[in-house]
């Protein structure tokens, strides 16, 4: 015979519907913080110049997800539950999955913000290369102006890079070492007319 009060099974469910409601927050909050961090990353980069597209970025945040809820939110759940021993681990478990998620997401955003700076230096060294790379082609090899357009930069240290023109033959580049820690930058030619893109396959740059 079932002992339970009268109405008790009725109170029992509204009050699981509001830990339910209540500890909801890990997947609402990972799906979106997980697109929006990754376009972040790659619009705001923490690190060098992110990781290298949209796509990626949202590969690299949603991992990172992931590994905070799969692996850490069980662990920092229990420790909520020491906390408040009122919780069920599930819920409990929740929350720290949810805290997580927020906090990789402040570590996007707080280290693209960080890295700024950097950003805009390199940005500006970039584009010191390709006027120095202009001046050099119309002065000293005008064939090779109508390449301009498709002319690319490979950073080889943290002030100097190898900018190249396609040339008229196959993989064959005009290719000059330009040195950005001087004004104006220094620039020499490369006897190598291998173009970048055969050097970044071998994973350089």
């Amino acid at each position: 015979m079932d002992d339970a009060p009268p109405g008790g099974v009725e109170r029992l469910w509204p009050a699981r519907l509001r830990w339910r409601l209540r500890g909801a927050w890990q997947w609402p909050l990972f799906f979106p913080l997980t697109l929006i961090g990754g376009a972040l990353l790659h619009l705001l980069p923490a690190y060098g110049e992110g990781p290298g597209g949209v796509v990626p970025g949202i590969l690299l945040v949603g991992f990172a997800n992931l590994f905070c809820v799969a692996v850490l939110a069980p662990v920092a759940g229990r420790r909520v539950r020491r906390r408040r021993p009122d919780l069920p681990q599930a819920i409990a478990t929740n929350y720290a999955g949810a805290a997580l998620v927020c906090l990789v997401f402040a570590a996007v955003v707080a280290g693209g913000l960080a890295h700024h700076g950097a950003v805009v230096a390199e940005d500006e060294r970039r584009a010191r290369v390709a006027g120095t790379l202009g001046d050099f082609v119309r002065t000293q090899e005008p064939s090779y102006a109508a390449g301009l357009g498709a002319a690319d930069a490979l950073k080889i240290d943290d002030d100097l890079y190898r900018a190249c023109v396609p040339g008229h033959a196959a993989r064959r580049a005009l290719c000059v070492f330009v040195s950005t820690d001087q004004q104006p930058p220094g620039v020499r030619r490369d006897t190598d007319m291998v173009p970048n893109d055969v050097y970044r396959r071998q994973g350089f740059g």
